[in-house]
């Protein structure tokens, strides 16, 4: 189900801070038009540390009926208490989702047994696949392939989002957890590599911007033309790196709005990217193509 491009999607906003729901409704809309492979609402790029747990349940609401089923849908429903992301997990689930993405639990610092009982709790709780989002640069921890082999053995834990850019570790993943669990990448810059490594997919951050660009690397990629999937991605080289010139999602919350998908807000404690980083996010998109 969860293969290819994903878009970890950018949650559009007025300038009073509200949600756009328009905006993100059209947002989506372009994304399956452009050929993106699945939608990834409110993660970190949707910035959900800052919206209302009523604002978290919207966006999902809103994704699952803006995709209208062209899609799968993959709904954020992590947090460090395992009693809110289960909270979360479920209501993704009644809203019609067809998968949670679940971050490991940041601040508070787990052992890999905690980790074990909190992905337990939360897939003893829900029917639909549970992914889980290694992304030790953000919450500290870094899940143990081993866990991770005990996890993949409970039925609707399907995969991973692997955000460590560390091309070893899907090697061992797929040693320790076979072929069928998936592992889609979540760091753009490293994305064919980690495919060579047995990956299925990204779940991208600049695809919010470059959804076709995005989709047709993997789409060559699984054609077997190695050559064409480097080539769009060293097209996309200079916007990855734009993407990431300062904290994630201002750069990206930026380049939408360019595209006319809301406006540069951002919640605080994140600000709007300065001059300089808008120069480089906007020269960027003119490199690529997406600006004229």
């Amino acid at each position: 189900m969860f293969h290819g491009s994903l878009t970890a999607l950018v949650t559009p906003m007025h300038e009073d801070g509200r949600i756009d729901e328009d905006a993100y409704t059209r947002l989506i809309d372009w994304q399956i038009a452009e050929g993106t492979n699945g939608l990834v609402p409110v993660g970190t790029t949707g910035e959900s540390p800052t919206l209302s747990h009523e604002e978290h349940k919207r966006v999902v609401e809103l994704a699952v009926a803006s995709a209208k089923g062209r899609v799968p849908v993959m709904a954020g429903a992590g947090s460090n208490s395992t009693a809110e992301a289960i909270g979360l997990a479920q209501h993704a689930q009644k809203a019609g989702a067809d998968g949670v993405l679940v971050v490991t639990p940041y601040y508070n610092k787990p052992t890999q047994e905690g980790l074990f009982r909190h992905y337990q709790a939360i897939a003893q709780a829900i029917d639909i696949p549970v992914i889980i989002y290694n992304i030790p640069g953000r919450s500290v921890i870094d899940m143990s392939v081993e866990t991770m082999a005990r996890l993949a053995e409970i039925k609707n834990i399907a995969g991973v989002k692997d955000a460590t850019a560390n091309l070893t570790r899907p090697l061992h993943t797929r040693r320790a957890c076979g072929a069928d669990f998936i592992q889609l990448s979540g760091e753009d810059h490293t994305i064919l590599g980690y495919l060579a490594s047995g990956g299925h997919g990204c779940i991208s951050v600049t695809a919010n911007v470059a959804p076709r660009l995005c989709a047709e690397l993997h789409q060559a990629w699984a054609k077997g033309d190695t050559k064409g999937a480097l080539e769009i991605q060293m097209r996309l080289l200079p916007l990855h790196d734009a993407m990431f010139c300062e904290s994630n999602p201002g750069p990206v919350k930026y380049a939408a709005s360019l595209l006319g998908f809301g406006t540069n807000n951002v919640r605080l404690p994140l600000v709007p990217i300065s001059d300089a980083s808008a120069a480089r996010v906007k020269a960027a998109m003119l490199e690529v193509g997406l600006l004229h």
